[in-house]
């Protein structure tokens, strides 16, 4: 059985979950923390839980959820997953944030991943198998982690409360987006949680009645 703990990182927010089980065995997700006590806060949980980190998990490579990738890199030796079809992000980070006005002096260069996601895949700590969905639109790249036993999802950007990512990026995509929602997730059973990278949580059978998008 899985417990989670959620954290409100940076100035956008982005919701950053570290997953564990009974094993201790855990996972962090989309590590946004930008601030010196962001980074603290997180790093400091993780310790104080005693608790081994096994994967640093990224739903998608936007700036905001891979403020923290650097400092989990150096704490805990734990190398960045993704999908490889974001990686424009990282390579271009410090030019995407400047165009968001959001200052990056300072910080540690962008890492990129070192291990590529991809539907299909299973990405396993302790006793606890994640499946994932990939649904391109609000980034080429970006994934849906689902635990199938909680039935929680993690969905980074793809589906929020009432709502969905943006696509009006450049490599946007609205009807690709939709169409991957409406095919993977939307099927899952009516008490799925959603977990999304911001706002409030949500249950798949909410969004099927509520959600204006479908």
């Amino acid at each position: 059985m899985i417990s989670i703990k959620s954290f409100q990182f940076n100035m956008l927010p982005v919701n950053t979950y570290v997953v564990w089980d009974e094993t201790g065995e855990a996972v962090v997700i989309d590590p946004g923390c930008f601030f010196p006590g962001e980074e603290e806060t997180l790093t400091g949980f993780i310790r104080d839980n005693g608790l081994r980190l096994r994967h640093l998990l990224n739903t998608h490579l936007h700036f905001d959820h891979v403020f923290g990738n650097p400092v989990i890199g150096r704490e805990f030796g734990i190398a960045a997953e993704a999908n490889e079809a974001d990686q424009e992000w990282i390579t271009d980070l410090p030019h995407k944030i400047g165009s968001f006005g959001i200052r990056f002096e300072g910080k540690v260069s962008p890492i990129l991943p070192e291990n590529f996601l991809h539907e299909g895949d299973t990405v396993s700590f302790g006793n606890t198998a994640f499946g994932i969905f990939h649904i391109p639109g609000h980034s080429p790249g970006s994934l849906v982690f689902h635990e199938k036993t909680s039935r929680t999802l993690f969905t980074g950007d793809v589906l929020f409360r009432c709502s969905v990512g943006r696509t009006d990026f450049i490599d946007g995509d609205s009807e690709a987006l939709a169409d991957g929602i409406r095919r993977k997730l939307l099927p899952l059973p009516d008490d799925t949680k959603v977990l999304p990278g911001h706002g409030p949580s949500t249950t798949i059978g909410y969004e099927r009645q509520n959600n204006p998008y479908f």
